[in-house]
């Protein structure tokens, strides 16, 4: 064997063998199935985990078999479902990157089949990418440079150990003189010592103990910038600040991270060196006799100090920083989906005003079905003197239209338009409840391509107030059709990334969607593109073919629609509404199932139309004489239910909170007061709360309730009705400070 060529990997297996670290690899390939990976880290029995991958792999959506194919995957929910998911897109990728590194290390010659079967174990990327580091196209390094030198040997022997120390210094003395390069053996030694550190720093054993040991006791430190020493910013609680790298919550992380990149703040882990230092030692099981200690003590500390310590770290704060995304979006998730699951006001005729000052309030009614009926602009905080006209004009409406509610923005001159309008209905004896909305993304809508094709001769203010008042009507179908990222729900939202980001929040909408269901005949192309087996190009042909044939009369005119199969009417149907010809395609009932309903009606002596809603019947119906191959209980089950209740909005019941009229600004605030809000967002150190004043107040975890809350979302959810009580009042800085604990004492 010629050393000089095999070396690198001839001093990787000494390493290995030394350390007692040798792995032998199992009969295993890399395009296995890793079904078993799966069933171990889900807990789950591999048939649920093949049939749920089979569903996956073959097209079907997450919302679908998690309704409508429960007896294949025993009963698994959406969260499990979509856990399986990722994890076989992970998988994939993974034996992916082992393909090529396989490859790459095949046409080097390297490749031996006890690597190959090392490899095909991996399951973790990081793991994956330290076993390819010895094999990597290098770059020139120091290492490099000393074995174009020709100090392999001289590596060679002093890792075996075989040698008197006596030996191995004539050895490198006599090195020195054959290369012009070295001035002496001492030269010669250390060109060697390069070549071990770097085969230190490649051994995927050393790294993952280094990993593991920096992981579990490094200590993030944060100081503050040089050139913001002794300067007021936002910063301000980092400029001294520590904290174990693996307990940072997700807020700080990303505070952090925000900090250094805008150079205000100076990030550095810190490690425990010596303990490190001895870890490596140990498995590099460098002699131990003077003066061979004392030369690879010194090659120890440089492999730690130049090349593992700088990537591993990068490695853990990149972890470090995933982790924090991962909560930050969980969290924005959580939220977006109570915001799309707000209680709607149903089919109500709305009046939804969107506020303005010095360019006027926008006025839109829509009916029942969010049609847009008219508009009109008032200006009753500039031209005070016309307020009596701007109130009729207002009157006007509601009786023109029959208005049964009126939704005023939260944004600027939200709370005063909502007191104008409030004293103008009791001008005119009307009893409209009036209601403040959210309007975040409001102008986002307004100004985007479907606000446009919408009503392209409306102005952008007024396509604003119609958004608003249909929020009221159906949260869910008017916030679809903006991004949601502009719904203002999240934390740190910019600083996670933005593929997992927009990836998430896809998930959480086309969840709540088909957990909704949708109306085929009135959905808007924005939500029907949520929907099951559809996508956006579906959505717009059939948004087409209904126009064009005046409504759909049952489920299967779907099928009439071009370019849409059989397999996107199977994952569908089910989750649309059609007032149509057959009872059940107004149900929740999928289309495969109907010969069965219509069994259950026959051996009732009834017909289907007559079955619905007849709980008496239904109540008496043997569930266990239905079951069949294709049919088990957990979907019985489920068609008793809706036959029980068809077409019910599991939405939980409308209600709003109500300001006082005597709390409007920050100043009107004292401390004390006890007053009812909605919870806007949720984070991980607490709940914002609005409470009527422009400035949303907070609710620290700690305030939340008379114990121990690790999540706040499991005491509050965005949407939710709340009483606070005002703790303090910041108008400097714009913080208020709110308690519910509290205020459950004082009510």
């Amino acid at each position: 064997m010629n050393m000089l060529d095999s070396g690198p990997f001839y001093i990787c297996q000494l390493f290995l063998q030394r350390s007692g670290r040798h792995l032998m690899a199992r009969e295993k390939t890399t395009d296995e199935f890793p079904l078993e990976w799966l069933c171990e880290e889900s807990g789950l029995a591999s048939w649920q985990v093949q049939n749920c991958t089979t569903l996956l792999t073959g097209g079907a959506t997450v919302p679908f078999i998690a309704r409508y194919r429960k007896e294949q995957t025993g009963e698994l929910d959406e969260v499990k479902i979509r856990q399986l998911q990722e994890r076989l897109q992970y998988y994939h990728e993974l034996a992916q990157r082992k393909q090529t590194i396989l490859n790459t290390i095949e046409e080097s010659g390297k490749l031996s089949d006890e690597l190959r079967g090392r490899i095909a174990q991996v399951r973790d990327k990081a793991v994956l990418e330290d076993l390819y580091l010895p094999y990597k196209p290098r770059r020139r390094t120091r290492a490099t440079m000393a074995r174009e030198r020709g100090l392999e040997p001289l590596a060679l022997s002093l890792v075996r150990g075989e040698m008197a120390w006596s030996a191995i210094e004539q050895l490198a003395d006599q090195l020195a003189d054959q290369h012009d390069e070295l001035a002496d053996g001492a030269a010669a030694l250390k060109g060697a010592g390069d070549i071990l550190a770097e085969q230190i720093n490649e051994q995927a054993v050393i790294r993952a103990r280094v990993r593991h040991l920096t992981w579990q006791h490094g200590v993030l430190v944060s100081r503050v910038a040089a050139n913001y020493a002794n300067k007021p910013s936002k910063y301000e609680s980092y400029y001294e600040a520590s904290e174990p790298l693996k307990q940072i919550p997700s807020h700080r992380m990303l505070a952090l991270r925000r900090g250094e990149g805008e150079e205000v703040l100076r990030l550095t882990l810190e490690t425990p060196r010596d303990e490190i230092l001895k870890e490596i030692a140990r498995l590099f099981a460098a002699p131990r006799r003077s003066p061979w200690q004392e030369f690879f003590t010194s090659v120890v500390a440089d492999a730690y100090d130049r090349l593992l310590a700088p990537s591993i770290e990068v490695e853990l704060r990149l972890e470090a920083k995933k982790i924090a995304e991962e909560a930050a979006i969980a969290v924005f998730a959580d939220n977006l989906r109570h915001v799309l699951l707000a209680p709607a006001a149903g089919e109500v005729v709305v009046l939804g005003i969107d506020p303005g000052l010095r360019t006027g309030s926008k006025l839109a009614v829509v009916s029942a079905t969010g049609a847009f009926l008219d508009h009109v602009t008032i200006y009753p905080h500039t031209q005070k003197a016309q307020q009596p006209q701007f109130s009729r004009q207002i009157s006007a409406l509601i009786e023109k239209y029959a208005v049964e509610m009126v939704a005023v923005g939260n944004g600027t001159g939200g709370r005063e338009m909502e007191q104008f309008v409030r004293q103008s209905l009791r001008d005119y004896d009307h009893s409209c409840p009036v209601v403040m909305v959210n309007e975040a993304g409001a102008s986002v809508y307004s100004a985007s391509e479907i606000a446009r094709e919408e009503f392209p001769d409306l102005d952008i203010t007024v396509r604003g107030a119609i958004s608003i008042a249909r929020r009221l009507q159906d949260p869910l179908a008017e916030l679809v059709k903006i991004d949601p990222k502009s719904i203002g729900v999240g934390q740190y939202q910019h600083d996670v990334n933005q593929r997992a980001l927009k990836q998430a929040l896809d998930a959480v909408v086309e969840s709540c969607v088909n957990y909704v269901g949708g109306d085929l005949n009135t959905a808007s192309a924005a939500l029907l593109g949520y929907v099951s087996g559809i996508g956006p190009t579906l959505a717009k042909a059939i948004a087409r073919e209904r126009d064009q044939r005046g409504g759909f009369v049952r489920r299967c005119d779907l099928l009439d629609v071009p370019r849409l199969g059989a397999k996107a009417y199977e994952q569908a149907a089910g989750f649309l509404r059609v007032k149509g010809a057959h009872p059940l395609d107004n149900s929740a009932v999928h289309p495969e199932n109907y010969a069965l309903v219509e069994q259950m009606a026959a051996d009732l002596a009834m017909d289907v139309a007559s079955l619905i809603g007849a709980a008496d019947k239904i109540k008496r119906l043997d569930l266990q004489r239905y079951v069949c191959d294709e049919v088990g209980l957990p979907t019985l089950r489920d068609i008793r239910d809706e036959l029980l209740k068809p077409g019910r909005d599991p939405r939980r019941q409308f209600e709003t909170a109500s300001f006082r009229d005597d709390v409007q600004e920050m100043s009107d605030l004292q401390p004390g007061m006890v007053l009812q809000g909605s919870v806007t967002n949720v984070a991980a150190f607490g709940a914002f709360v609005d409470i009527g004043v422009h400035q949303d107040g907070l609710v620290h975890i700690s305030e939340l309730a008379d114990r121990f809350v690790k999540n706040p979302a499991e005491i509050v959810k965005v949407g939710q009705v709340v009483h606070v009580k005002v703790l303090s009042v910041d108008t400097t800085r714009k913080r208020i400070s709110l308690s519910i604990k509290q205020a459950g004492a004082s009510a």
